[in-house]
């Protein structure tokens, strides 16, 4: 057999091997407990996709060995979070190291219940899950959490929009909340910068699995694109996210994400209207970024940590080599171990 045929079909062996993997509910290595459930969103006719790991036969956690992460403005929780590479999710290494952890899907997105209006033709309807929306629903998993495990507090990451709603969630909440880490944070954008949308929104907009890829790679220099994501990775991430949306099929194999978010960038971040205030988070924050994010670049988290004049102690890290999704790039093990070492950190006023 030819060495070029035989990396071909190696490459294509890993990428099923993790497709398979994926389409699994809950997946877990054997040591890791596992179990996805839906809770009551609070509002009627809304349930929220809920997803838990944590080390088997272990079943008291304190607040700082429990974490709940939410995602950002088009894809789900559990299909980037909860993707194994090499073996490992994010939701395995963390569980590995003694976390009770946890993800959620607000509505409109993965497993929670989709608006009625999701279900009929875009243009028909306004835009549908606003960060308010967003905010009420990562709020309920928290409740949820705290009431089952017992805890007065938890640790608490957003990813991209998921900080607008974890920082707004820890603003109004620094009770429930023990330490935030905000992945690739969300902030004001520098004036000129354009419009997401033009004219009316309609409920929710289509994405495709090419356009995925496109703007996973932007700002990525040519000569550095092919090393970024593990093989098989990609294809493995966007089979098992499209598989979320069971309109997929019908619309040309693309997936609907709500438009709630675009009207907030449009109504707030780009016109420079934070919909949140840093300065009332009063818990200790970690902003952790990649070099090469062409989505939210590092102004933003910069904007945010100077904003952060309340926390007890902040940090910003700024990852090489990484894009808007570093967690499932081949820098992902810096992402893990820097999170993980400010969550089990001691708070650097005790060693004062």
């Amino acid at each position: 057999m030819m060495p070029r045929l035989r990396a071909t079909r190696a490459r294509l062996a890993v990428a099923a091997l993790l497709l398979a993997a994926c389409a699994l509910p809950a997946r877990a290595a054997p040591d890791i407990e596992a179990r996805s459930f839906t809770i009551p969103s609070g509002e009627p006719g809304i349930e929220l996709y809920m997803r838990n790991k944590h080390k088997a036969g272990v079943t008291s956690f304190g607040p700082d060995r429990t974490l709940l992460f939410v995602h950002g403005a088009t894809y789900p929780a559990e299909t980037a979070f909860d993707l194994p590479i090499e073996g490992a999710s994010m939701m395995d290494l963390f569980a590995q190291a003694g976390f009770d952890v946890y993800l959620v899907d607000v509505r409109g997105y993965g497993g929670s219940t989709r608006p009625a209006a999701m279900n009929e033709p875009a243009d028909k309807n306004k835009p549908v899950v606003s960060t308010a929306d967003a905010i009420h629903d990562f709020g309920a998993a928290v409740d949820h959490i705290l009431k089952s495990r017992g805890l007065d507090k938890i640790d608490v990451m957003g990813w991209s929009w998921g900080t607008s709603i974890t920082g707004g969630y820890t603003a109004t909440h620094n009770d429930k909340v023990n330490r935030l880490v905000l992945y690739a944070p969300l902030w004001l954008f520098k004036e000129g910068a354009p419009v997401l949308a033009s004219g009316p929104l309609g409920a929710y907009r289509l994405v495709s699995k090419a356009s995925a890829k496109d703007r996973w790679l932007r700002g990525v220099a040519e000569d550095k694109k092919a090393a970024l994501i593990p093989p098989g990775v990609f294809e493995a991430w966007a089979d098992a996210t499209w598989a979320t949306d069971p309109e997929a099929a019908k619309n040309d194999d693309k997936l609907r994400a709500p438009n709630g978010v675009v009207q907030d960038l449009n109504d707030y971040w780009l016109i420079g209207k934070p919909l949140y205030d840093p300065s009332l988070i009063t818990v200790p924050t970690l902003l952790i970024h990649a070099e090469w994010d062409a989505d939210l670049p590092s102004y933003q988290a910069q904007g945010v940590f100077a904003k952060l004049v309340n926390a007890p102690y902040k940090r910003f890290v700024e990852l090489g080599e990484g894009t808007h999704t570093v967690m499932m790039e081949k820098n992902r093990m810096q992402f893990f171990h820097e999170i993980r070492g400010f969550l089990e950190e001691t708070s650097p006023q005790a060693l004062r």
